[in-house]
C-alpha cells in the first residue's frame, strides 16, 4: 500500500480487531440527514458487541442530549450502536464561556441550548463584543453569499468569530447544505479572527479519548483508535493531526471529485487525497 492507495476494503471488521476504540463521523456516514443507514449502524453494533468502544464524533453545534434526541427520534437510529456522543456544540462551549459575555448569534434558533447555563448575554449584531456562529439563519435558501455584507461588517469592528460547526457542508437527503464553517472560512480570508473547537481541531478528540476511556474504565492510547468520516478536512484530517487512524468513506461530501459509472475511480479518488496530503488507512463505499 502506497502513501496514494490506502486499503479499499469491504467491511469495517477488516481492519477493527486491532483497535479498542472507534470515533465515528455522525452526518454522512451513519444518516443522510433524513434516514439513517442500516449497513452503518450494524457495523457500530457489531463493533460494540466485540467490546470496543464506540464514541460518535460530530460537528453539530448542540449539546449532546439534544443530537441523541434527534438520531434516535428523528433519523431512526437505535440507541445501541453507539457508547457516547460528543459534539462541537459541547467543546465549543468552553470557547463561549472564556469569551466576550455579549454574543451575536448567528444561527438558527433551534441551537440556542448551546447556552444552556453559560453566562451569555445574547444581543443585536451593533452591541456584539463577539459571533458565534453555529449555521446560516435558513440553511434551505441561503447560501454564504448572503453573508458576505454581513461578515464585513463584523470584520470591520475586529469581532472574535466563534465556530459552532467546522464543516462547510453536509448531506441532507440528496442535497449538500451549508454550514457554519463556510462563514467561518469568509470570515477568515477576510483577516478575522476565527476560534473553532470540533473536528479537525484537537480539543473535541480530547473529549472524546476521554469519554472513550470513561467507557472502557482505562486510558485509551491513540494507537488502539479509529475515526471514522466522510470529510477530509475534518474527519480524516483531525485524525492525522491527532496521530490516530483513519476509515474514509467515499460516498458522502467529496464522493463528486472521484465519482465514475463504477462507483469510484482509483487514480482520481488518490489524487483527491493526494492533493489534500492526507493518508487514510483505509476506505469504504459506505460504512457497512
Amino acid at each position: 500500500m502506497t502513501a496514494q492507495s490506502p486499503q479499499a476494503i469491504d467491511a469495517l471488521a477488516g481492519i477493527s480487531g486491532s483497535y479498542d476504540v472507534i470515533l465515528c463521523d455522525v452526518w454522512g456516514v451513519i444518516h443522510n440527514g433524513r434516514d439513517a443507514y442500516p449497513e452503518a449502524v450494524a457495523a457500530l453494533e457489531e463493533a460494540r458487541d466485540a467490546g470496543k468502544a464506540v464514541i460518535l464524533v460530530t460537528n453539530a453545534p448542540r449539546l449532546a442530549h439534544e443530537v441523541e434526541e434527534m438520531l434516535v427520534r428523528v433519523i431512526g437510529a437505535p440507541r445501541s450502536a453507539w457508547d457516547r456522543l460528543v459534539t462541537s456544540g459541547d467543546v465549543t462551549r468552553g470557547l463561549i464561556a472564556e469569551g466576550p459575555r455579549r454574543v451575536f448569534h448567528l444561527g438558527p434558533d433551534r441551537d440556542l441550548g448551546i447556552y444552556e447555563g453559560l453566562d451569555a448575554e445574547l444581543v443585536e449584531e451593533f452591541e456584539a463584543q463577539a459571533v458565534v456562529c453555529t449555521g446560516l439563519f435558513d440553511d434551505e435558501t441561503e447560501s454564504p453569499d448572503d453573508y458576505a455584507d454581513m461578515l464585513r461588517r463584523l470584520r470591520a469592528r475586529d469581532l472574535p468569530f466563534i465556530c459552532a460547526n467546522p464543516d462547510i457542508v453536509v448531506e441532507r437527503g440528496d442535497r449538500l447544505i451549508w454550514c457554519a464553517g463556510a462563514l467561518a472560512r469568509d470570515y477568515a480570508q477576510l483577516g478575522g479572527r476565527t476560534l473553532i473547537a470540533g473536528k479537525p481541531h484537537a480539543p473535541i478528540y480530547d473529549a472524546a479519548l476521554a469519554a472513550a476511556g470513561e467507557v472502557l474504565g482505562r486510558e485509551v492510547k491513540t494507537s488502539k483508535v479509529l475515526a471514522i468520516g466522510d470529510g477530509v478536512l475534518t474527519d480524516i484530517k483531525g485524525a492525522a493531526g491527532y496521530g490516530i487512524d483513519s476509515l474514509f468513506v467515499t460516498h458522502g461530501i467529496h464522493a463528486s471529485e472521484y465519482a465514475s459509472a463504477a462507483g469510484v475511480d482509483a487514480g482520481k479518488l488518490a489524487a483527491f487525497l493526494g492533493g489534500h496530503g492526507l493518508v487514510p488507512l483505509a476506505t469504504m463505499p459506505r460504512l457497512r
